[in-house]
């Protein structure tokens, strides 16, 4: 019960999880995953992750690039864009407030603080 409904929760949210992972720089998509891995939101499977990067590359929020390895197979490279930035700033701002509603309605029950 407790994976299905952090599933549900991670829906909403995962497209911003994503960009927030490469705000420091880029990286690919198994290191985007052990990152949010160890931010406590569970494993996220490349099933689900790489089609949040083809919608993002799609929408112009982040760019990738592919590069060959010496060894083992190459790695698609993911970084922000300027939009992805701006988006990132946006959304976030408005998950933030979001999560002040939801947060004051379970310890209120909806009465006024």
């Amino acid at each position: 019960m407790a994976a299905d409904r952090r599933s549900s929760w991670l829906k909403g949210v995962l497209d911003l999880l994503v960009l927030s992972c490469l705000t420091d720089g880029e990286s690919y998509g198994y290191e985007i995953a052990k990152a949010l891995a160890g931010a406590g939101l569970g494993e996220i499977k490349g099933g689900t992750l790489y089609p949040v990067l083809n919608r993002l590359e799609e929408a112009g929020l982040v760019e990738a690039e592919f590069r060959a390895a010496e060894r083992g197979p190459g790695r698609r490279y993911y970084r922000l864009t300027g939009p992805g930035r701006e988006h990132l700033a946006a959304e976030g701002a408005a998950w933030e407030e979001f999560h002040r509603a939801v947060r004051t309605q379970l310890r209120t029950g909806g009465t006024a603080p």
